[in-house]
């Protein structure tokens, strides 16, 4: 028990402590900030796309054409995840919030 403990333990030491490269510039942010109903109106227009799509029949379509359709569903789903945004928890992050849950 103490040896699954001790590497238990040597493994969130060796994720918590990863060095990082460390940039000191500022720099001024290139993009121009956008409201927020412009973004939800887009995101409405590209979902309702995303749908338009699923419900094409495409048994009657070319390889071709097929082609074309899955690389502007991958262009609006990159779209969407870009206006989305989202929370994002590292692995090592995940283990100490998990070892702290199982101790307390």
């Amino acid at each position: 028990m103490k040896k699954i403990a001790i590497c238990l333990m040597m493994t969130c030491l060796s994720l918590t402590f990863v060095p990082f490269q460390v940039n000191g510039a500022v720099t001024e942010p290139t993009t121009i900030p956008v409201s927020k109903t412009t973004d939800v109106a887009e995101v409405k227009a590209l979902e309702l796309r995303l749908n338009e799509l699923k419900e094409m029949d495409k048994s009657k379509m070319n390889s071709s054409e097929k082609k074309v359709m899955r690389k502007e569903v991958r262009s609006i789903k990159h779209r969407m995840h870009d206006i989305g945004g989202g929370l994002y928890i590292s692995g090592g992050a995940i283990i100490i919030i998990l070892l702290l849950l199982l101790i307390l």
